[in-house]
């Protein structure tokens, strides 16, 4: 490799390693803010309706399909051993443990991380953030905080959403389409979900997917280059650094509640 290829690897790693120690210092910050923001609940109230309300029709709908297909799929499989009625428990269990958190956060990502990415970076381009600056006004506090705190907040409620509409789903299919005694589906899934391993691991998991979705939201937002273009791939890598963090943490999660 020429001395030219190796200047330019090196700035490479060096600028990667500069952008980890910046996201990694925003990040403490964010987190040092939080309770700060907690103190001003009308700044973190509009974001989570902001976040949360907006994003709710396609996380229901969303919820309401995957139901449907988690019933169908579930019942052709159940139908083979003679066990049909536990039809309630595989659709409950799908969700509350996987697929609530980890398609809620997918949809969080898309919808509301790229509205805070382009609003954040809007901002940047505006040079309003600048302008907060120059009155002494911490960008960090007054805007990044109350997004972050608010779409930690609004992501665990979304998924609660998409899991209760997607059993709804699966009982539409299940018991209305296909027959499935309606005394089975509610009773299985009644006697067979654990409210702290299995409700509880699903919310430890929204959680912990709603701090990445937004940091990485309110950090690339804030970081993006204050040029429509610079906007715009800053929106982008929104949704692809995301979605990846997500299914990332899904597996080192998945791994550490069911230990393998």
């Amino acid at each position: 490799m020429s001395g030219r290829g190796l200047a330019r690897l090196g700035l490479t790693v060096r600028t990667r390693l500069a952008g980890i120690g910046a996201a990694a210092r925003l990040f403490v910050r964010l987190s040092w803010l939080a309770g700060s923001a907690l103190r001003r609940p009308a700044l973190v109230r509009d974001q989570v309706h902001f976040l949360g309300n907006h994003s709710l029709s396609i996380i229901a709908m969303s919820g309401l399909f995957v139901g449907f297909v988690l019933a169908l799929q579930g019942y052709n499989v159940l139908q083979l051993y003679g066990s049909a009625d536990a039809l309630g428990l595989v659709v409950t269990l799908g969700l509350v443990r996987e697929l609530g958190p980890v398609v809620t956060a997918l949809l969080f990502a898309g919808r509301a991380g790229t509205s805070l990415t382009a609003e954040i970076g809007l901002m940047r381009a505006g040079e309003q953030l600048a302008a907060m600056e120059m009155m002494a006004v911490d960008p960090e506090r007054r805007i990044l905080a109350p997004r972050f705190v608010g779409g930690i907040l609004a992501m665990p409620l979304l998924a609660a959403v998409f899991s209760a509409v997607g059993v709804l789903g699966g009982w539409l299919v299940g018991v209305v389409l296909l027959g499935v005694d309606a005394g089975a589906f509610w009773g299985q899934m009644q006697a067979g979900v654990d409210v702290v391993k299995d409700v509880g691991n699903g919310v430890v998991k929204s959680v912990v997917f709603g701090v990445a979705v937004t940091f990485v939201a309110v950090s690339q937002g804030y970081a993006a280059r204050a040029t429509p273009e610079g906007v715009s791939r800053a929106t982008t890598r929104t949704v692809v650094l995301a979605s990846l963090a997500v299914l990332a943490l899904d597996f080192v999660l998945t791994a550490l509640m069911f230990r393998i």
